[in-house]
């Protein structure tokens, strides 16, 4: 039971501490010599890159955060395969637990004065190594509400409303037992829960109709 707890935490600690680096930050501070949380939505994410310092700054974070929730799952996943054989377990615990660690250490990154992105990317990544059959469903859903908005926190924010009940559907049809489809759900909706939660500002603007719009004139309103 113990070696189970200390595993777990392992892989949740690695998970956080991945997650903690932030590409736009370092992308912003070694390439522009700057700080993109000085700017814009004061976040470090893509769009706040994108809008700041350009194309080819985005393009880098992109890489960079959907790579560290990749690797963050993957070794979680690992680490799970050292667990004693008489663990009862889910073995998507070990993915979800590493997903969500991973997403917490990217919202608040221990080097960066627990101040980072809004984790879109980061729980991308996640998703593409937990479940990648579910990522090009999420990107119609994301393009259906970006091209006719041009906001792309509406479709992060439907992304992740709608990404508990893609991965519920997709463990019926798989025909998961109970015990590992409630893990994933819980996890599912978790992540998100805090994407979501951390675009409540983004939710107010759109609700007042001030929220940004690429492609669109008027004044600005970040994210």
């Amino acid at each position: 039971m113990m070696k189970s707890v200390l595993i777990a935490a392992v892989s949740a600690v690695q998970a956080y501490l991945l997650g903690s680096i932030d590409t736009g930050i370092l992308v912003s501070k070694f390439l522009y010599h700057d700080d993109v949380r000085k700017y814009g939505s004061g976040a470090a994410g893509m769009t706040n890159m994108l809008r700041t310092f350009g194309k080819k700054a985005a393009a880098l974070t992109a890489f960079g955060d959907v790579l560290k929730g990749v690797l963050a799952v993957c070794i979680g996943r690992w680490l799970f395969t050292q667990m004693p054989e008489s663990t009862t377990l889910s073995p998507y615990l070990a993915v979800y637990l590493a997903a969500i660690f991973a997403i917490i250490g990217h919202l608040k990154p221990l080097y960066f004065g627990f101040k980072g992105g809004k984790g879109v990317l980061v729980a991308g990544g996640t998703i593409l190594a937990i479940q990648p059959v579910l990522i090009p469903f999420l990107a119609v859903i994301f393009l259906a509400c970006l091209l006719p908005t041009g906001m792309v926190s509406l479709g992060s924010v439907t992304m992740a409303a709608l990404y508990p009940v893609l991965t519920i559907l997709y463990g019926v049809f798989r025909g998961y037992s109970a015990a590992d489809l409630t893990v994933c759900a819980i996890g599912s909706v978790i992540m998100g829960a805090m994407v979501i939660y951390m675009h409540r500002s983004n939710i107010q603007r759109i609700r007042e109709g001030k929220e940004y719009r690429f492609g669109r004139h008027g004044k600005k309103q970040d994210k």
